[in-house]
């Protein structure tokens, strides 16, 4: 076995713009809530507000937007504003051109913001976001080839490739949750069927433990206890509490999970070869429970294992706050980060 591959030392970014001061907001926009944030320069977050998701209509979201960047730059001197959010981006940041858990379809996000904020806004995709965090201040400081993965309702992802972020041709590179891993499989909010997402996500998880509690099984019974019979609330969330807690059965599905994980993250490995591999979002609570069986599978997939170094996999450190701290730090680096503004 070759020796495995040693994290890069850790180095800052050069250039003059990842030096640049003054206070930045970011935006995350969730399915669920729109976190925001006054973010400074060393991606520390000084003043915190967060709304529940107003539905998914579009005016209804850049209200909420609006009410967050007013309430938080009332006390704050704001140099720029950052908004990361679920969906595909044009390659020029200005257009949200699908999102599978919002309704929007060729949304000019970034104008209509700017124009009701009086401000300039950077949009970018909330895996991108994360990264580009994980990137400056987290467990993937300095790598020079990073892939990031954010699981939670879904699968995200995003690089960092050289100090930049890595869109591809069109804006829309990353979304490595929407990679085809079982043909005819479960269907996807995408559109297609056996999508990396459904088998490796907070929804795959919930979904494989209401099956089994829907099929009475015997080894369900503390799922079932859980949610006081109501087998619809059997969530992702619910799964990896009581994994943590010790139930067996619970940990047998997020050990089936991050074997699908780990699957994944080998396919990726031998079309990107990166250093490290980050993973976040809610599903990572499990932690070892579901990042150890993901480096077996890893290892046990990957192209030319035994004859090739290897990614590191590591848990993202900066958690939820990830999106909102790398919106507002590329809303104040922009240029370096790859967009032409």
């Amino acid at each position: 076995m070759p020796t495995p591959r040693h994290h890069f030392p850790p180095r800052r970014p050069a250039g003059p713009r990842l030096r640049r001061r003054g206070l930045a907001i970011g935006i995350d926009i969730g399915g669920t809530k729109v976190a925001a944030g006054v973010v400074d320069a060393e991606g520390q977050i000084l003043r915190e507000a967060r709304r529940a998701t107003p539905g998914s209509q579009p005016r209804e979201v850049e209200r909420v937007i609006v009410e967050l960047v007013d309430e938080l730059s009332s006390d704050h001197r704001i140099s720029s504003v950052g908004i990361g959010a679920a969906g595909w981006m044009d390659l020029e940041g200005g257009t949200v051109l699908f999102s599978p858990h919002l309704a929007w379809r060729n949304e000019p996000l970034r104008d209509n913001l700017e124009r009701l904020l009086r401000r300039r806004v950077l949009l970018t995709n909330d895996a991108d976001a994360a990264a580009w965090a994980e990137w400056r201040f987290g467990a993937g400081r300095g790598e020079p080839r990073l892939v990031c993965i954010t699981l939670g309702t879904g699968i995200g992802g995003a690089m960092v490739l050289g100090g930049r972020l890595e869109r591809g041709r069109y804006g829309v590179a990353g979304e490595f949750g929407h990679q085809i891993i079982m043909p005819g499989g479960h269907r996807c909010e995408c559109g297609n069927r056996g999508c990396w997402e459904q088998y490796a996500s907070g929804n795959a998880l919930g979904r494989e433990a209401r099956e089994l509690a829907r099929a009475n099984s015997p080894v369900a019974q503390e799922l079932i206890k859980a949610v006081d019979g109501d087998v619809d609330a059997i969530t992702g969330a619910v799964v990896t509490e009581l994994a943590r807690a010790g139930d067996g059965t619970s940990r047998d599905l997020l050990e089936d999970v991050g074997e699908w994980l780990g699957l994944g993250l080998a396919n990726l490995a031998a079309a990107l070869d990166p250093g490290t591999f980050v993973v976040g979002g809610g599903l990572c609570d499990a932690g070892e429970l579901l990042l150890d069986p993901a480096r077996r599978a890893f290892a046990r997939n990957l192209t030319g294992r035994g004859f090739r170094p290897a990614a590191r996999i590591e848990r993202a450190a900066l958690g939820p706050l990830a999106g909102l701290i790398g919106a507002a730090d590329l809303s104040r680096v922009n240029r370096v980060a790859g967009w032409a503004r």
